[in-house]
């Protein structure tokens, strides 16, 4: 759950990580992984630490280069604070004055508690973690620990929870004595001073007398000196943990004021999203008009949006000093020995931490978005959606016509997209409909992992069946795993990070745990990353995606033995290839260049392994609108794309030419992808080894329902019109695909209106996209045949050079040529023959009828010719 920006600012600061050695490797042999990239992987789970006492981290870059009561509720705030951070198993170690902040309210909202967590306890940074005052007695005896050698994994002891107590202990007492501890002695003397408080009985009086400030210690409140006592504890064995100091009798009047914090039901969970849903008893208060609109939206919209309107990190960080870019020659030293040693440079200072935060201003966001009228804000969501955003106005109308690249960078557009889509999705499973709707229009980025989890119909409690799932166990895949992670799309930062690493293996472990009829087969591992990498910080929605995404578009592709699957498929496949184009099948059949060649990593993969993630989320957001026989329509596109260079190569020019795979027009791909699905019959992509759907449905071309036939022969339930099984063999003898006689039906557009009259067509358009060309002898023929059909037998169609005989027949089917020409017989071998003939011919969209005229004998469909008068 997003919270509204309301007030609240963007604030950025800086630091750099830690250089490693050019020349070593890790014990895999690879180079090692820089820290920045480590931190960077690190910082995602932050995203997720959202509470009303913490300042919200919303994005990481890796750049190139008063009173007593008043007291009380800072420490109680500040407390409530680190009690959720340590629930997250997150130690501040950096916490001073600077770093508690205060709201427009007067509460504290604590920075900067990142650091420590992402920087692996101070390991990847040049710079130690904390500042000396407010440093824990355990914390200064330790001492800076930098691992000696970075291909091992010695790390620093890190900090507990407890050295953030004490932190808040010596920031309270500072609040009550109105000064800073300390601050005549220098950084050693400091240190010094705090680690022989351990010889001290009360550490509170004794600060007192060292700073002048008994006097004010004997006026404070019994609480207060209680807590300052309890927080200055030396030993850390002794000293209680935030949880422990919520619950203390030091704010036994100031708690009951505090509400405990719940954390809003996500959208795949088994709680309420309403539970808590708030009205105030005037609910004319929701409907004022507030002025800012933008100010109820997400920190993380607002981020989002600010970045595609200019925003630039880097830039503002450079344009306030913070980074400092040097010449080259300036980072050389004065002195290089012949062993290697330099003297005479000093420290370069762009390594220390600058923790100075740079305020980002809103004023180009809010300008770029000051034409935006406020309803914008509030879509309704009418099952009609006449007042959509993207159909809404004459401006988002002429937006969505644009390539999908410059929609995706349009501030304006991607506004109303967000709005949208967040209001729809906080609506899911009621609004999948219009979900559905609006993703074929296109996805807002920032919400394409959920919508992607919408699309896919993942519902209920994903968490808890991720967590009951064993990711520790040792399981025999965990060698290969291991092997294939650092291989999987590692130019992408977050995935190459060590997090992303362990994010990616307990999600595959999770996976084969919880499959045990399947098994682990390379390229799991690529299908898994995109899901991973839009829900980096929810590896169940990740796994519960991907669960749901394999059964789909890849059932029992992972199966011990798969290959009677991949066979169906990739035969399935040169169908389509020779369906949609026969020239380029003729060509690809002679030179032998079979899909098996090329295509198993396409399919298997779904093109995860063959194109780079930012291609994948465009082509995914279309196929994931389609069904299971979308995938071909990609392959016969890809290859349509390289049709000119693989007409004119030869096998060996073909084999590299996929071995290094050209640039490929995303966009385009999908659009023609779309084209193809179109053209291509339901039951032509039909398997036998596809996931059995539902009665009534037809995405495979399965048969439906006899109630879902026209009633017109629904009085025999025994008819089936759906596609047959063949045996591998016999579909790997056929060039052209099968049909269903009940897909030709639907084509044709036949209907019977009544036994008196003979069947006619349907009036839906003028121009028939379809012909039946029937193959039997001219007396067969003439006995009954489909409307509409021509008649050419087999035996006489084609001279000895294959070409088809001339005459009113032939010149009918050249007319046709286009659209789809289904082959129809008493013998399937022949129907099979005459289509490949025709695809030889280089007529496309050839088919054959799957049962041949006895499919359509029983429907009462046939018609006579008329008696001539």
């Amino acid at each position: 759950m997003m919270a509204p920006l309301r007030d609240a600012g963007l604030g950025a600061f800086t630091f750099f990580a830690s250089a490693l050695p050019h020349d070593v490797c890790g014990s895999n042999g690879l180079p090692l992984t820089p820290n920045s990239i480590k931190i960077l992987g690190r910082f995602q789970i932050l995203k997720t630490i959202v509470h009303p006492r913490l300042c919200q981290y919303v994005d990481i870059t890796r750049g190139k280069h008063g009173s007593p009561v008043k007291i009380l509720h800072l420490a109680f705030e500040a407390l409530q604070g680190l009690e959720y951070l340590n629930r997250h198993r997150i130690v501040h170690r950096a916490l001073s004055p600077h770093s508690i902040l205060l709201d427009g309210e007067g509460h504290v909202k604590m920075a900067k508690f990142g650091l420590y967590y992402i920087t692996d306890h101070g390991a990847d940074v040049d710079f130690p973690i904390g500042y000396p005052s407010y440093l824990a007695p355990e914390v200064i005896a330790q001492g800076i620990v930098k691992p000696k050698d970075p291909t091992q994994c010695e790390r620093p002891l890190p900090s507990g929870p407890k050295s953030d107590v004490w932190s808040l202990g010596v920031i309270v007492f500072e609040l009550c004595m109105g000064r800073k501890l300390f601050q005549s002695l220098d950084i050693s003397e400091k240190l010094k001073v705090i680690l022989e408080l351990g010889c001290v009985d009360d550490i509170v009086t004794v600060l007192a007398e060292e700073h002048g400030c008994v006097e004010v210690i004997k006026s404070l409140p019994g609480n207060v000196l209680t807590l300052l006592r309890k927080c200055l504890t030396y030993h850390p064995s002794k000293r209680p943990t935030a949880s422990d100091l919520l619950s203390d009798s030091a704010f036994a009047e100031i708690s009951p004021t505090y509400m405990p914090y719940c954390k809003p039901a996500s959208l795949f969970s088994s709680a309420l999203r309403c539970a808590d849903l708030f009205l105030p008893e005037d609910i004319s208060l929701l409907c004022k008009d507030e002025g800012e609109f933008l100010a109820e939206r997400s920190i993380e919209e607002v981020y989002h949006l600010w970045c595609l309107a200019g925003g630039d990190l880097e830039k503002e960080l450079i344009s306030k000093g913070i980074i400092k870019s040097k010449p080259p020659i300036c980072t050389l030293p004065n002195l290089l020995l012949e062993d290697g040693e330099s003297f005479g440079r000093g420290r370069d200072r762009s390594s220390l931490l600058d923790d100075t935060t740079v305020t980002l201003s809103l004023c180009q966001l809010r300008n770029r978005l000051k034409d935006v009228p406020g309803e914008a804000y509030y879509p309704l969501l009418g099952e009609d959606q006449s007042n959509v955003p993207h159909s809404g106005s004459n401006n988002e109308l002429s937006t969505s016509n644009l390539p999908l690249i410059i929609r995706e960078r349009d501030t304006e557009y991607q506004l109303n997209r967000i709005v949208l889509f967040d209001r729809l999705l906080k609506a899911y499973p009621y609004k999948k409909n219009l979900i559905w709707k609006e993703a074929r229009v296109d996805i807002p980025p920032l919400l394409r992992g959920l919508t992607w989890a919408a699309l896919l119909g993942v519902e209920g409690a994903i968490q808890e069946k991720y967590d009951s799932t064993d990711k520790d166990t040792p399981i025999p895949t965990d060698r290969q795993i291991e092997v294939d992670i650092p291989r999987c799309h590692q130019y992408d930062e977050l995935l190459s990070s060590p997090e992303g690493h362990a994010k990616f293996r307990r999600v595959l472990k999770a996976w084969v745990v919880s499959h045990p009829n399947l098994v682990y087969w390379q390229g799991l591992d690529s299908l898994c990353a995109p899901f991973l990498y839009l829900n980096f910080n929810n590896e169940a929605l990740a796994y519960a995606c991907m669960s749901a995404f394999i059964p789909k578009y890849l059932y029992n592709f992972f199966l011990k033995d798969n290959s009677h699957v991949i066979q169906e498929y990739l035969t399935v496949f040169s169908q389509m290839i020779a369906f949609h184009d026969p020239e380029l099948s003729n060509h690809l059949n002679e030179i032998g260049f079979i899909p098996d060649l090329y295509a198993i990593p396409w399919f298997l993969t779904m093109f995860t392994h063959v194109f780079p993630l930012h291609k994948i989320f465009h082509l995914w957001d279309t196929l994931l609108l389609g069904n299971a026989s979308f995938p071909f329509c990609i392959g016969v596109a890809i290859l349509q794309q390289l049709r000119v260079r693989l007409l004119a190569n030869g096998f060996n020019e073909c084999i590299l030419l996929f071995s290094d795979l050209p640039e490929i027009d995303i966009e385009r791909c999908v659009r023609e992808s779309i084209n193809l699905f179109c053209w291509t019959p339901k039951s032509a992509t039909y398997r036998q080894h596809a996931q059995s759907l539902k009665q009534g449905s037809d995405s495979n071309g399965m048969s439906r329902s006899p109630a879902s036939f026209p009633t017109e022969y629904q009085d025999s339930t025994k008819i089936d019109l759906g596609r047959e099984l063949i045996k591998l063999s016999e579909l790997k003898s056929e060039v052209s695909p099968r049909i269903s006689a009940e897909d030709l039906i639907d084509l044709c557009e036949l209907t019977v209106p009544s036994h008196a009259k003979g069947p006619t067509k349907k009036t839906k358009s003028s121009k028939p996209k379809l012909l039946v060309v029937d193959i039997r002898n001219s007396e067969d023929f003439n006995r009954g045949h489909i409307p509409g059909s021509i008649n050419m037998p087999f035996g006489s169609a084609f001279t000895a050079d294959g070409e088809l005989v001339p005459g009113p027949a032939s010149a009918t089917l050249q007319s046709f040529k286009g659209k789809v020409i289904v082959s129809v017989g008493h013998v399937s071998t022949n129907a099979a023959e005459f289509a490949a003939h025709l695809v030889k011919l280089g007529y496309p969209r050839v088919c054959i009828l799957d049962g041949g005229m006895n499919k359509m004998k029983p429907t009462g469909l046939l018609t006579v010719p008329s008696p001539q008068i």
